[in-house]
């Protein structure tokens, strides 16, 4: 099993668009046993597979209780489920800051790898006490952002997050995502490196009214091929992990 997480400094760069293709793609091309683990605070990944978890469970005793018993849903998709989230996350901060226990994702990973063969974390964004347990925890994270030289920058001072704190590790899968190649500054973002490029596109808009990843009902378009040409890369970079 090999986990990646989604992730990001700050919010609005599609994020969880991105979780949503991606695990699909992982799903469906690759035929993956695939669990897309939402743990953003928003549960905008849950909307667009339109799952909510049944009363009485909360996403928070995923951490709290090793059974996972109807935690994990599945999806109108063969080998995609999920394990949505819910406001109760919007305490788990704080509980991880009491846990002197910088492992629990890891260990909770471990609880997935008899079902799941990928599992995708759509991360809050930030920098916190949840994202420092998740790097500990994923063999790779996919980093959208948004063209411009500020984001750029931001994802450097990312590497060297990782570099002080986690040896390096893991590493780091940029992408320019919402690339809008009419605008001057994406250009000449773009230009400056070799990240793979998920183009703007009024399909991903359409999302949430379809609430579905886009190859669904835009199967041939130029976003899909786009997804599906990151997570072939995803899968290389999973190969090439120790």
């Amino acid at each position: 099993m090999k986990s990646v997480a989604l992730f990001s400094v700050k919010g609005g760069v599609g994020k969880s668009t991105l979780a949503v293709n991606l695990a699909h793609a992982a799903a469906t091309q690759g035929g993956r046993r695939t669990l897309l683990w939402d743990l953003d605070t928003q549960g905008a990944a849950t909307w667009l597979l339109q799952r909510e978890q049944a009363t009485g469970l909360r996403a928070r005793d995923a951490f709290a209780d090793d059974r996972l018993d109807g935690l994990i849903l599945d999806t109108a998709f063969p080998n995609l489920h999920i394990l949505p989230a819910d406001r109760s996350l919007r305490r788990l901060e704080g509980d991880l800051a009491q846990d002197d226990k910088a492992k629990v994702v890891r260990r909770k990973l471990k609880a997935f790898t008899e079902g799941y063969d990928r599992i995708l974390i759509d991360c809050p964004p930030g920098l916190s006490e949840l994202a420092d347990r998740v790097f500990r925890a994923a063999d790779l994270i996919i980093v959208p952002a948004i063209p411009s030289p500020l984001s750029g920058r931001a994802i450097e001072q990312l590497r060297d997050e990782l570099l002080r704190n986690h040896k390096g590790r893991p590493p780091l899968l940029p992408v320019w995502n919402m690339a809008d190649l009419r605008r001057r500054v994406h250009r000449e973002a773009v230009a400056t490196s070799d990240w793979p490029v998920v183009p703007y596109s009024a399909a991903i808009e359409q999302m949430s009214v379809h609430r579905a990843p886009v190859a669904a009902f835009q199967p041939s378009g130029a976003p899909a091929r786009a997804f599906a040409a990151l997570w072939a890369l995803a899968e290389q970079r999973l190969r090439e992990s120790p």
